[in-house]
C-alpha cells in the first residue's frame, strides 16, 4: 500500500528520473514543492515550461542559448579563431569560471561511446568540421573528459581536423592542485610526466 497520494509518488517519481537524484532526496523536493504558495508552485512550473520553449542550440557553437545566437559567440571581444570543444553545455560553464579562457567554443552534446551506441553522427561534429573548413580557425582545444570515451572523440576529431591546417591542442592532465603525490594514481602520474613543462 502506496504512503501518499498518486499524485504526490508521480512526483516524486519525476524528480528521481533527475540525475543525481536520488529516492530521498526526490521525496525532499516533493515535499518542498508541495508546500510552496500556489503562486510560486506555478512560476515554478511556468519557468521550466518556458525554459523548454526558449531554449535551443546557437547555430554555431551548439551551445545552448534563447537568442539567435548564444552569448559567447555574439561576444566581438572573444577570439573567434580559437575553439574549445567541449562534450555538454555544462561544461563551457566550468571552463568560463576560470576566467581565463577567452576563445569560442564548440559543444558536441555527447561523446562516442559505441557500447551505447553513439557515432559520429549522433554528435555535433559535422558541424565543427564545417566551421574549421571556413578558414578562419587556428587552433581547436579538445576539452572533451580525460576518460576512454573523451579520449577517443578528441582523437577522432584531431584525425578529422587533419587536412585543414589547424592546431589541435588537447587540455593538459595532471596533479590536482593542493593534492598529495602519495595518492595521486599512476595513470595521472604518467600524465602529469608527460604534460611537463619549463618554468
Amino acid at each position: 500500500m502506496p504512503f501518499f497520494p498518486t499524485s504526490f509518488e508521480e512526483l516524486i517519481d519525476r524528480f528521481a528520473s533527475l540525475p543525481g537524484i536520488g529516492r530521498k532526496s526526490a521525496q525532499r523536493l516533493a515535499f518542498h514543492v508541495l508546500a510552496l504558495p500556489e503562486g510560486e508552485a506555478e512560476a515554478f512550473a511556468e519557468t521550466i515550461l518556458r525554459a523548454r520553449r526558449t531554449v535551443h542550440t546557437c547555430p554555431v557553437c551548439q551551445n545552448l542559448t534563447d537568442g539567435e545566437i548564444c552569448a559567447v559567440c555574439a561576444d566581438d571581444r572573444r577570439d573567434k579563431s580559437v575553439i574549445c570543444v567541449v562534450a555538454e553545455a555544462r561544461d563551457v560553464a566550468s571552463l568560463e569560471r576560470s576566467r581565463e579562457y577567452n576563445g569560442v567554443y564548440h559543444v558536441l552534446h555527447g561523446v562516442l561511446s559505441p557500447m551505447s551506441h553513439v557515432g559520429p553522427d549522433d554528435i555535433r561534429i559535422s558541424e565543427l568540421v564545417k566551421r574549421v573548413a571556413g578558414g578562419d580557425v587556428h587552433e581547436v582545444i579538445m576539452a572533451t573528459n580525460p576518460d576512454t570515451e573523451g579520449d577517443a572523440t578528441a582523437m577522432y576529431i584531431a584525425r578529422l581536423l587533419k587536412p585543414f591546417d589547424v592546431r589541435v591542442t588537447r587540455l593538459a592532465y595532471g596533479i590536482p592542485v593542493g593534492s598529495n603525490l602519495e595518492f595521486t594514481d599512476d595513470a595521472t602520474l604518467v600524465r602529469a610526466l608527460e604534460g611537463r613543462r619549463e618554468m
